[in-house]
């Protein structure tokens, strides 16, 4: 039960996290705006994203992605259950997500004027990037949000 329930939140908890990642790059790259060398990095979202649905699979055939497995659960030991549809035994749910380094290789930003200390960092463009990342990022939230109150709603209804 809670594998199919995970498994409807795949997508946007995949989307957060790749949402999440390029955050800490942006932010990395403005923390280090005035380091001799530096070469900002990011990851493409689309790109990212478009990489983890074809190592799941495509989407339309309903498999999950491989960044985004549902959580598992194993039951085991005996315990008395008072109706048909209750869980027996003790579960245990263990992540079987992947790690942050399947959203692709980092790319370098190619810088649009050139510094003398070799920095690439432009500021401007990385506080407009990180603006709109925690746009869309709220945006995600805001999505994953209604749709757990949806399933709270047809869970808690008394029809």
């Amino acid at each position: 039960m809670l594998d199919r329930l995970d498994k409807e939140f795949a997508f946007g908890r995949e989307a957060l996290d790749v949402r999440a990642y390029r955050q800490e790059l942006l932010s990395s790259n403005i923390a280090n705006a005035d380091t001799p060398g530096y070469k900002a990095r990011d990851v493409d979202f689309s790109s990212a994203l478009a990489g983890a649905l074809k190592q799941g699979g495509s989407a339309s055939n309903g498999s999950t992605l491989k960044m985004a497995q549902p959580v598992r659960v194993s039951t085991s030991g005996g315990m008395a259950t008072t109706a048909k549809g209750h869980m027996s035994g003790t579960s245990t749910l263990s992540a079987s997500g992947g790690p942050s380094d399947d959203y692709g290789k980092l790319a370098y930003r190619v810088p649009s004027q050139p510094s003398l200390d070799g920095n690439t960092v432009d500021l401007d463009s990385e506080r407009v990037q990180f603006a709109d990342n925690a746009l869309h990022f709220e945006a995600g939230m805001t999505v994953l949000s209604s749709q757990i109150k949806s399933m709270l709603s047809a869970i808690t209804s008394n029809s």
